[in-house]
């Protein structure tokens, strides 16, 4: 079953000084990288993430005004809080900040990790089907030495029972809300959030990390980001088209963009017969081939017998982030003498953006007339074409 809601906390409430030594006055969280800044690279990968439905970033309080400049402009995007002296104090302000939302679950992102990939948030999601909590974590390879003062070696470790860990690390929120509660209440510092949900005696499940899913603590750090930005040849484009038609029947309105337009007719089909957002899905699938809306979503099963598009649409968006990819733009034409569609464009933009997470400057939708030719000319019903541009790892 898929939860409700799934919220994210993005922790930048520190100081970032130690990544200044490289010359940069400039907080770590804040500074950019390939042009943008840190901050701005992680929220955007959850923003680029269907499922979540809030994201609240922790800030430090001499930085009230940093998020703002930061040019992020997405209506699941809460007011900053301010943090505390730790880590985990800043964990709890923003646990405090969505009790009243009571979402299902909760995804919490150091901000120093802006590389974050659209799997690594899926599998956390994932696993959180069956666990109190989980966390991407990759196997230590190199042999690893104890020592009690750092001169003389103790001991071994074994290494195939060590993991580093990394962030986005996922809970059910109440558990560990209240986790963290009782945490605040002792004298002591944990390492990170699994940490406490280990120790409130919650299960935690181990995801694979990626290799490039690293944090940005020191100036080195910085240059390695960059590097792994200008790689990002690994990335190729690709492109699908998609067509539908829809017959009128009688009725009194139209769903096309997932915007309801009164009409003297309405469209007939098995769902809502939103030809425009058909078109589209089928265009998303098809850039990453998987096929078409009847495989993914079949006629013949009724319990999609009315159902919105946008349920459509949003599954198509989330295969192509659950693949690594995202969305460039999609391109959209409406065929159909009436009913008028341009007063309705802006809207039809705004709901296909909020289901897919994209800006509605990658969206275009247009209309147009048969000239009164055809099927269409005649009013017998609509035809919507769709393209999408799609940014996919190199499979090759």
């Amino acid at each position: 079953m898929r939860p409700k809601s799934i919220a994210v906390i993005i922790v930048a409430a520190g100081r970032g000084e130690r990544a200044s030594a490289g010359g940069s006055s400039e907080p770590k969280q804040y500074r950019p990288i390939a042009g943008v800044p840190m901050l701005a690279r992680t929220t955007r990968a959850f923003l680029a993430v269907p499922d979540v439905t809030h994201v609240v970033t922790v800030i430090h309080a001499d930085h009230a005004q940093r998020p703002a400049a930061l040019g992020l402009s997405d209506a699941r995007l809460m007011e900053p809080v301010t943090g505390g002296e730790t880590r985990q104090a800043s964990v709890l302000a923003g646990l405090q900040a969505l009790a009243p939302l009571r979402p299902d679950l909760v995804l919490i992102q150091d901000a120093a990790r802006p590389f974050v990939t659209p799997k690594v948030i899926g599998d956390v999601i994932e696993a959180l089907k069956h666990n109190d909590g989980a966390l991407p974590a990759l196997p230590i390879t190199d042999t690893i030495k104890r020592s009690a003062d750092g001169q003389q070696v103790t001991t071994t470790e074994d290494r195939n029972q060590l993991f580093a860990a990394q962030t986005p690390q996922g809970f059910r929120f109440g558990q560990i809300f209240s986790a963290h509660m009782r945490a605040s209440t002792i004298r002591r510092q944990f390492t990170d959030d699994a940490e406490i949900a280990e120790w409130a005696g919650l299960q935690v499940a181990l995801v694979p990390g990626d290799r490039n899913n690293i944090k940005l603590t020191h100036p080195e750090d910085f240059a390695r980001g960059e590097r792994i930005i200008s790689g990002d040849q690994a990335m190729e484009t690709r492109v699908g088209t998609g067509f539908d038609v829809h017959p009128f029947e009688p009725g009194n309105a139209v769903w096309l963009g997932g915007v309801r337009i009164p009409h003297d007719k309405k469209l007939k089909g098995h769902s809502d017969a939103d030809v425009a957002l058909h078109a589209l899905t089928d265009a998303i699938l098809g850039a990453i081939g998987e096929g078409d809306i009847g495989v993914h979503f079949p006629p013949s099963d009724m319990q999609w017998r009315g159902a919105a598009s946008t349920v459509f649409l949003k599954h198509a968006g989330g295969l192509v982030a659950k693949a690594g990819g995202r969305i460039v733009n999609l391109d959209v034409t409406i065929v159909c003498e009436a009913p008028r569609i341009a007063a309705h464009v802006p809207a039809m933009q705004a709901v296909i953006g909020e289901t897919l997470g994209i800006a509605t400057t990658r969206i275009a939708v247009k209309a147009t007339t048969s000239e009164q030719l055809g099927f269409t000319g005649r009013e017998e019903g609509i035809v919507a074409m769709a393209s999408a541009s799609i940014e996919m790892p190199r499979g090759d």
